[in-house]
């Protein structure tokens, strides 16, 4: 019973970042699309924990590269991965993963300390891993230079910083909802 549960946890957030996808994305001289996926890696991370998180961002991944257009734009295919985004897009499994580990470090006893660790574990695996992974990725594809691919990369922060607090409010609101769900996958072993 517990297998089918963790396989349709893991393919209901693989279908998460599909629908996320669905948000047009905003196209940026950088080569790097800002999108609302990432805040699939947060969530993923926090609800799933680091396994299942991990899991699912890899189903998601193997999707697009079987060429499925889910990324945002329509985006899909095995290209992805050459571009200047794919040092992002290949951190989301790896991200998920650092979220989910921080998630379950961290109290979650109460929907605020749930929330707070929520924000904790997204601004540092969702958001800190996934560029500097991202930078990376600049350098490597985009040949960029570190210091350009780290300037670069600073865009996107304002706006993960919200996805981090979008994601608390989400942590928040099922802690409130289902006070028995153990946040960074600790009943879904």
């Amino acid at each position: 019973m517990k297998s089918s549960r963790s396989l349709a946890l893991v393919s209901l957030f693989a279908a998460l970042m599909a629908v996320f996808g669905l948000i047009p994305k905003i196209d940026l001289p950088l080569g790097v699309p800002i999108t609302l996926q990432t805040l699939g890696v947060m969530l993923a991370g926090c609800l799933l924990g680091p396994r299942r998180g991990l899991q699912a961002m890899l189903l998601f991944l193997v999707a697009v590269a079987l060429g499925l257009p889910l990324l945002s734009g329509g985006r899909g295919g095995f290209g992805v991965f050459m571009a200047p985004a794919a040092g992002y897009l290949l951190a989301w499994p790896l991200g998920a993963w650092v979220t989910g580990m921080l998630m379950a470090a961290l109290p979650a006893t109460t929907p605020r300390s749930s929330a707070t660790s929520a924000f904790l574990a997204s601004a540092l695996g969702g958001l800190l891993v996934v560029h500097a992974c991202g930078v990376v990725g600049l350098v490597k594809i985009a040949n960029l230079s570190w210091t350009q691919a780290f300037f670069g990369t600073l865009v996107f922060v304002p706006g993960d910083l919200i996805k981090c607090g979008i994601c608390a409010l989400v942590v928040h609101t099922v802690a409130r909802g289902l006070p028995d769900w153990q946040f960074g996958g600790r009943a879904l072993k």
